[in-house]
C-alpha cells in the first residue's frame, strides 16, 4: 500500500494546486517567521480558498503560544496542527484540549535513542514525525526543512507504539527507497520539491508524488 503523502511549505497557488493535482494527502503551511517558507496571515487565508475538502490542511508551528495558534486556527482552519519545536507531551496534550484539532510532533533523530523518545507522546500527540537532527553548529539550521536525512535502517526494525511518518530530506530520487526501508504509512517533503529554499517547483512536486507511489 502507498503512503500518505504531505507536502509541506506551500506558499503559492500554483504550488498546492500541483500538490493537490497530483493527490497530496496533506497540505503543510508554515508559520515559523525564520523559515524561508512562512506564510503571513494574509497569504494563509488567501489559499485556504484553493484547498478542497477531501485534502487536509497541515498547520506547522514552533513553540507557539495559545494565542498564535488560535489566530492560525481561524485564518487557515486546518485539522491538525504539527509542532516542530520543542513542545512537551503535556503542552501537546493541551492543545488538543483547548483547540479540539489533531496534533502531530515532529522528533529530530541523529541515533536509536531517539527513535525511543517517541513514546513520551504516547496518548498525547495524534502522530509523531521522524525529521533529521541538524548537526551541532550547522548554520542556519531550521527546526525541519534543511535537506537533511537520517540513517533510514533506525526505523527499520523500530518498535513504535503509535501512529508515524518519515521527512528529512526526502525528494523524488530517494522517496521511493525511504519507504521501501522504512515501512513509512505517511512521508512528508518540503525542500525536496524545491529549485531554492522556499520556492516549490510543480515539476518535482508531481515527481515526488508519483515516485511516492510507486513500489521502488
Amino acid at each position: 500500500m502507498s503512503p500518505k503523502v504531505k507536502i509541506c511549505g506551500l506558499r503559492t497557488a500554483s504550488a498546492l494546486t500541483a500538490a493537490v493535482r497530483g493527490g497530496a494527502d496533506y497540505l503543510g503551511f508554515v508559520f515559523y517567521g525564520p523559515s524561508p517558507r512562512n506564510l503571513s496571515f494574509c497569504e494563509a487565508g488567501e489559499l485556504r480558498l484553493l484547498v478542497p475538502p477531501t485534502v487536509a490542511s497541515v498547520a506547522l508551528v514552533v513553540n507557539a503560544d495559545d494565542a498564535e495558534i488560535e489566530r492560525i486556527i481561524r485564518v487557515l482552519g486546518p485539522g491538525i496542527v504539527q509542532a516542530h519545536g520543542a513542545e512537551t507531551p503535556e503542552r501537546i496534550a493541551a492543545i488538543k484540549q483547548r483547540f479540539g484539532v489533531h496534533v502531530w510532533k515532529a522528533l529530530p533523530v541523529a541515533s536509536a535513542g531517539d527513535i525511543a523518545a517517541h513514546r513520551a507522546y504516547v496518548g498525547a500527540a495524534d502522530l509523531v514525525l521522524f525529521d533529521a537532527r541538524p548537526p551541532a553548529g550547522m548554520k542556519n539550521a531550521l527546526p525541519g526543512g534543511n535537506a537533511l536525512s537520517f540513517d533510514w535502517s533506525l526505523l527499520a526494525d523500530a518498535s513504535i507504539d503509535m501512529p508515524w511518518g518519515l521527512a528529512g530530506g526526502l525528494n523524488p530520487d530517494n522517496v521511493a527507497e525511504a519507504v521501501r526501508i522504512t515501512g513509512a504509512g505517511l512521508i512528508d517533503t518540503s525542500s525536496g520539491v524545491e529549485s531554492a529554499p522556499g520556492v516549490k517547483d510543480e515539476a518535482l512536486i508531481a515527481a515526488f508524488l508519483e515516485a511516492a507511489g510507486s513500489d521502488g
